[in-house]
């Protein structure tokens, strides 16, 4: 993302034009626009004409518009990012108060202007604009006839191939168990050059149950060799094998908790979040006292200042109602100001998608708080 231009006044109202240069850049948009902003960006709109002698026609013409935002859809796959809302600037072609839909593209510039700039928009926009912070490893998730090949953002975890072979057992002669294994292990080698780009990714976790990606790797190297594929070899370093427990994306979590992938992936945002959750988990187990979820639990711990790490989705700042969103936005600022350390796990992350099934919201304590663990967690009933 590449910030230019930033306008905030005193009061935290103001706009910032950016320009979204990667896919990942979308997400951060999208996270970045809420209903009732005012977004300024080059569209697209269908204009009728009618010519001297009577008759219409149509054609396409390219305007900028200037919308308040009314609503917002993000494809996370294809990561595109569609702001419907009115027109509120005086346009030749579009009259004000008529609705229109902006698609957000790369490499196009926007203008996004709010009445309150809060902490946590301001903080994603300096992460965004940070070239540190990208999109660096790759993950083959498999076992026998099923594999998912996936990149792991920063922001996300994005699903790039999915390969199912119908395997069969092994009875007696074994050939057609081991053609169809070898045909599988080829369509999967075909996904990783096709969706996953050397020259960025720094690491690719082969992640199994039993010795599937022992054998998985030997065969891509050997036939690597056969065919002199440059690439693969020269890059060959980069694979790294971990055990999961299943080729289903979820097993990914596993993966990335293997220590040795979190030496290796230690600057890495998702192998932090990771490790907090896999933090908590344990301290759930083992010091029940010291680890509580849910808004009003993890609020009242905070009135304490017992707030060690604080996870929280960033799900939960795309909430419509602005007073529940600066609720968030309030304890997240309060436990920074109290030393502790927030990590904001992304939704479309697997490890944010485990947080959510926790009420989004998280905590690890300093100590422990147990006249807060005794009362009934009525989390539930806060609006989601």
């Amino acid at each position: 993302m590449k910030l230019v231009r930033k306008d905030i006044e005193k009061d935290n109202a103001g706009q910032v034009t950016l320009v979204p240069e990667e896919p990942e850049d979308m997400w951060h948009t999208y996270n970045l626009v809420q209903v009732g902003d005012s977004l300024r960006a080059s569209t697209i709109r269908k204009v009728q004409t009618e010519s001297s002698t009577g008759s219409v026609g149509s054609n396409r013409v390219r305007t900028t518009l200037t919308l308040c935002v009314e609503a917002i859809d993000f494809d996370s796959q294809a990561c595109q990012l569609r702001v419907k809302g009115t027109n509120i600037q005086e346009n030749e072609y579009v009259k004000m108060g008529a609705y229109h839909t902006i698609e957000l593209e790369p490499n196009r510039q926007f203008t996004l202007a709010k009445k309150q700039w809060d902490s946590v928009v301001l903080e994603r926009i300096e992460q965004a604009c940070d070239p540190a912070w990208s999109a660096d490893v790759a993950a083959v998730v498999m076992q026998e006839g099923l594999a998912h090949i996936c990149l792991v953002t920063p922001s996300m975890t994005l699903t790039r191939a999915k390969v199912e072979v119908n395997i069969p057992r092994r009875k007696g002669n074994c050939s057609q168990h081991d053609r169809a294994l070898e045909r599988f292990y080829e369509q999967v080698v075909q996904g990783i050059q096709r969706h996953i780009h050397f020259d960025v990714v720094k690491c690719v976790l082969v992640a199994s149950p039993g010795f599937v990606r022992e054998q998985f790797c030997d065969y891509m190297f050997q036939q690597a060799v056969k065919t002199d594929n440059k690439v693969l070899l020269e890059n060959r370093s980069k694979f790294l094998q971990v055990h999961a427990s299943s080729g289903h994306k979820y097993s990914l979590k596993e993966a990335l908790c293997d220590p040795t992938v979190a030496s290796r992936l230690s600057d890495t945002k998702a192998a932090g979040e990771v490790k907090a959750l896999d933090d908590f988990y344990k301290m759930l187990q083992h010091e029940p006292d010291r680890a509580f979820y849910g808004l009003k639990q993890v609020e009242k711990a905070n009135e304490a200042m017992a707030i060690d790490t604080l996870l929280i989705s960033d799900e939960l700042f795309r909430h419509q109602d602005v007073a529940t969103r600066s609720r968030y936005v309030r304890l997240v600022d309060s436990v920074k100001e109290n030393a502790g350390t927030v990590r904001i796990f992304s939704s479309l992350h697997v490890s944010g998608e485990q947080l959510s099934q926790l009420t989004g919201i998280a905590a690890i304590l300093r100590f422990p708080v147990p006249e807060l663990s005794d009362q009934e967690d009525d989390s539930s009933s806060e609006e989601d």
